[in-house]
């Protein structure tokens, strides 16, 4: 039935899972937010024990406010393997991941069969439904905090959640688990420039990290200079010094996390969120690639999904209360030291150490593809660029989502860039389009056979930033253009990106 639809439907609109309850396991991967779940005939064929599993998934696939839209069959099987429903079985379900139900209406069977009947369903999600937006906001707003530390790991994961989603496994149907190395990694992005500027993170903390459990040798290092906190980031490649450095400050922050904010963030009732499992990561004994397998040595966190996945949907929003509640802290210790804070360097330092909206590396890769001779063309336009004529462009724009990984920069003709796509995001049909015309970039810039680094570094960012690309296995183009048109989804459901609509090559 799938592949026929296929064949009536060839939208790049519709994108085709293959996926069946109560695992759904490829579709709850992908991220998606729907704003309907539609369940035609399909609850009869779910056995009664396993329905709970396959609702509580169909549940998290739903966006805030999204309806589920339900057939019940009621009636003797067919011998196609129906077992039976009930209206009030629905109810409960609903009710008790807090779902509304918004309307019934009971029907005679369209096919005229006298002893089936159906009854459909509509139900609605408010809030999120999952509990983790008033989880969030209890954790934030009125959880006992004596530092910021809770609210660090918080932002931390928040970031992970947002920016290196690619890097989280599946632990069964409730949790994800993440490399402990990643939220390390995060926490001390966060941490360095508010010890530089000397703003207190514990009401004893008066002059940088002095005080601060995290803050040993290899912190030091990095304060240092060891390396800049914006190399801190997924794919990044490490020399000897700088990635022994790294693993002495990732080794701290690991103690650390463990040891207070994950010990004591709680449910309200009681019982940790977070659970953690440590490995002894070995020593570098050269360069290091930061990417999954390096960061993962360190061991893994064990993050309920239904807060992982509101981190996702909802970082837009989840994160400006969590900087706002930090700020107060900090603003607070100080007040208690005697001591006034400068708002704008607070608000500096509390900013997220994005890269840079840095295209040097693609654009010194397009010139010497020109200067050998191989055309570069504009991946919207298909034309082809001259040094004058040619532009970087974040395929998923900058404004929306501060990525600069390498399969997120594409050649692009100054006039469609600068006037005509600017900071919107492309259609469905205008990256189709464009498909071939990336995929032959990807292979002459960053995928050459004989380039031992770039490859490594556009593999491991696409892992981490795109959704669905499992990390033990080696990607091709095509997996990272369904991913990337995976995440142009999400941009555009989760944050309302307007669409930047290319009609033809030729135009």
């Amino acid at each position: 039935m799938r592949a026929q639809a296929e064949r009536l439907h060839q939208s790049p609109r519709i994108r085709w899972l293959a996926d069946s309850p109560p695992a759904l396991t490829t579709v709850s991967r992908s991220g998606i937010a729907a704003d309907v779940v539609s369940l035609s005939a399909v609850w009869q064929h779910v056995a009664p024990a396993d329905r709970p599993r396959a609702f509580r998934k169909v549940v998290g696939l739903l966006r805030s406010g999204g309806l589920l839209a339900m057939t019940l069959r009621h009636g003797p099987d067919d011998g196609r393997g129906a077992y039976p429903v009930t209206l009030t079985e629905v109810e409960i379900l609903a009710r008790d991941h807090g779902l509304q139900v918004v309307r019934t209406v009971a029907s005679p069977d369209l096919q005229g069969r006298p002893d089936i009947s159906w009854t459909a369903v509509v139900l609605c999600l408010p809030d999120d439904g999952t509990g983790a937006l008033p989880l969030l906001r209890h954790l934030i707003l009125m959880d006992a905090k004596s530092a910021t530390y809770k609210l660090g790991l918080l932002r931390a994961l928040c970031r992970a959640a947002d920016g290196s989603a690619g890097l989280a496994e599946e632990d069964g149907d409730e949790h994800v688990r993440l490399p402990l190395g990643l939220v390390a990694l995060n926490w001390l992005r966060l941490y360095l420039p508010l010890a530089k500027a000397n703003l207190p993170q514990a009401p004893g903390n008066r002059r940088g990290a002095e005080g601060l459990g995290f803050a040993g040798p290899g912190w030091q290092a990095l304060e240092a200079g060891a390396l800049s906190s914006l190399d801190l980031r997924v794919g990044a490649t490490l020399g000897k010094t700088a990635a022994r450095a790294l693993h002495e400050a990732l080794r701290e922050a690991v103690d650390h996390i463990c040891r207070m904010p994950t010990n004591y963030l709680a449910f309200p009732g009681g019982g940790r969120i977070l659970e953690v499992a440590r490995m002894r990561a070995t020593r570098p004994s050269g360069a290091v690639v930061l990417e999954g397998a390096s960061l993962s040595a360190f061991g893994s966190m064990r993050v309920p999904r239904h807060l992982w996945t509101a981190m996702q949907r909802f970082a837009v929003w989840v994160e400006p209360a969590l900087v706002s509640e930090w700020m107060c802290l900090i603003q607070r210790y100080a007040a208690t030291q005697g001591r006034a804070v400068d708002p704008g360097a607070l608000a500096a330092a509390m900013t997220w150490s994005d890269p840079m909206r840095e295209v040097a590396l693609p654009r010194t890769r397009a010139l010497a593809l020109m200067e050998s001779g191989i055309g570069v063309c504009c991946v919207w336009s298909g034309k082809r660029l001259m040094p004058d004529t040619l532009d970087i462009d974040h395929c998923l724009p900058w404004s929306a989502w501060p990525c600069g990984d390498l399969w997120n920069l594409m050649p692009a003709h100054r006039r469609v860039n600068q006037h005509s796509k600017r900071e919107r995001l492309p259609s469905a049909e205008a990256l189709q389009q464009a498909g071939p015309a990336i995929a032959d970039w990807w292979a002459a810039a960053y995928l050459r056979p004989e380039d031992q680094v770039l490859p490594v570094r556009f593999a491991s960012e696409a892992r981490a930033s795109l959704p669905g690309l499992l990390a033990a296995e080696a990607i091709n183009g095509h997996e990272v253009q369904v991913a990337m048109a995976l995440q142009r989804t999400r941009l555009r459901q989760d944050q309302g990106v307007p669409e930047w609509v290319w009609p033809t090559r030729s135009s």
